[in-house]
């Protein structure tokens, strides 16, 4: 084994760590980000209960409760809010709708269990288009939250595709007693609408007016997303599981003072599309012991739809999660063109995931990413890469062949500077750092502190420039240890 000793101390890096190996609470992360981190504002609410039952609710798992939760949670609204009791059972429903100053509680005990039947999830407008309700959805709401104890079932299966190759032999046999597979036999589709809808859809580009019955054929390929919250301020999600979701879990969007606490996120490693947090374009952000199981990215952000300069990501902090299985532990991007800045991510461990930290976008959604610190992460068994860069990214979905998805695009070309990673352990990865900018906008200005990574190879770079390397060891057999590509100011200390 050969051990590349980058003038590290392990005994001084240990003593940091176990200084910083302290309970700390959510208040004590945003009081000491490395940036002037706003104070979220948690929701309150009036001490009003209302409760499901008496508005006609039954928890047997087969009745149908969407008039019941619609005229509940329209009850504490109308009331001037309050707190929304679900007790325990399992009721299924449609789609939720929250609104404004109404606390969704659901108790241990309960499952909130959405539909298989697409049929009862209406269409809704987005942007210029259409999209599919998401089970639970809010817009342009203040002061809403999602707590308790209980569950919250997506009902995914009845709307995901499924990969052969992701499938156990008894799984695919199961699968293909409904639906229909690709021609190639290499992916399930729960109907020919979703296996054609992607198609179908290119259809309408450049339909201005294109109806809600112009998007119905592809309704069954639009699956929803479990929880969306968009447009809204003062939100709190704290306590619940969010599971089997059809596409992302959480996905709040343009939100501002947005807390995500003490939830568990568990969708299968196989869940086409399954990633567990991702949030868009919000602010004053934070996520606190959490932990997630993901088919895709484990806690990501998105940024699009900058203007004048401002980054509409920014003022996040991750602490205190874990992310099991996900293609990624803490992620950036793909859509980065938004801009993101001041995000501080610490204390999380990183298992099994394919990518401890990973960071992606490609000309045509990227922007600039910039202000980044991400410090004590503590990683096993990576798949992959244990730290990287990525600016070549392809979206592959279902059914499409990567070497078909070509990056085109001459503009929004991402930009990925001022990070700084520190106190970083991993044990087990394939390689240790990869990073790859591009020939016009190399990755810029990164720094790695204190940081010890085991790993079949070593440091790969292409188009990076001002890259520092402090305390830095890398376990590896690989030969050379820097393998460094169009890339400079490569300084380690």
């Amino acid at each position: 084994m050969k051990f590349l000793r980058l003038t590290i101390v392990l005994g001084a890096m240990s003593l940091c760590m176990s200084a910083f190996a302290q309970d700390k609470d959510m208040t004590w992360y945003v009081k000491n980000a490395p940036f002037a981190m706003p104070q979220t504002v948690i929701p309150s609410f009036p001490s009003k209960t209302f409760n499901i039952v008496d508005y006609g609710g039954v928890n047997d798992g087969h009745s149908l409760n969407t008039q019941a939760f619609d005229k509940v949670i329209t009850a504490c609204s109308q009331a001037g809010g309050g707190r929304v009791i679900i007790p325990p059972g399992v009721w299924l429903t449609a789609p939720i709708q929250l609104k404004s100053n109404v606390d969704l509680h659901v108790m241990r005990g309960a499952i909130v269990l959405f539909t298989p039947d697409r049929n009862l999830f209406p269409m809704i407008k987005s942007g210029s288009g259409y999209m599919v309700q998401p089970p639970v959805y809010g817009a342009n709401l203040e002061n809403v939250a999602i707590t308790g104890e209980g569950i919250f079932d997506g009902s995914g299966e009845s709307w995901r595709p499924l990969k052969k190759s992701k499938a156990t032999e008894a799984q695919w046999k199961q699968w293909n007693k409904t639906g229909v597979v690709s021609k190639d036999g290499s992916v399930w589709w729960p109907s020919k609408e979703a296996m054609n809808g992607e198609e179908y859809l290119k259809t309408l580009k450049g339909k201005k007016d294109a109806t809600e019955a112009d998007y119905l054929p592809a309704k069954d390929f639009l699956r929803p997303k479990l929880v969306v919250i968009t447009g809204s301020k003062n939100v709190l999600i704290d306590g619940p599981t969010f599971k089997n979701s059809p596409n992302f879990v959480l996905n709040p969007q343009n939100c501002v003072n947005l807390t995500i606490r003490n939830i568990q996120v568990n969708n299968e490693w196989w869940a086409q599309n399954g990633d567990g947090i991702d949030i868009s374009a919000s602010k004053n952000v934070v996520i606190y012991k959490c932990t997630v199981n993901a088919g895709d990215d484990g806690i990501c952000m998105k940024s699009s739809g900058g203007k004048n300069g401002e980054a509409q990501l920014q003022n996040v902090v991750i602490a205190d999660c874990i992310v099991y299985h996900a293609h990624g532990g803490f992620v950036i991007g793909s859509n980065t063109d938004g801009g993101m800045k001041n995000v501080f991510v610490s204390n999380c461990n990183f298992i099994g995931t394919d990518i401890g930290i990973r960071v992606k976008s490609n000309a045509g959604r990227g922007g600039l990413v910039r202000d980044i610190y991400i410090d004590n992460i503590f990683m096993h068994d990576i798949q992959d890469e244990a730290i990287l860069f990525d600016t070549y990214y392809d979206n592959v979905g279902a059914g499409q062949d990567k070497e078909k998805v070509k990056n085109v695009a001459t503009d929004k070309v991402p930009e990925f500077c001022n990070f700084y990673i520190s106190n970083v352990v991993c044990n087990k990865a394939e390689t240790a750092f990869s990073i790859t900018g591009l020939p016009e906008m190399p990755v810029h200005n990164l720094e790695f502190k204190n940081v010890v990574i085991s790993a079949k190879d070593g440091f790969v770079s292409k188009d990076a420039s001002n890259i520092s390397l402090k305390n830095v060891k890398i376990i590896t057999d690989a030969n050379p240890v820097f393998k460094t590509v169009s890339s400079k100011n490569i300084n380690v200390q």
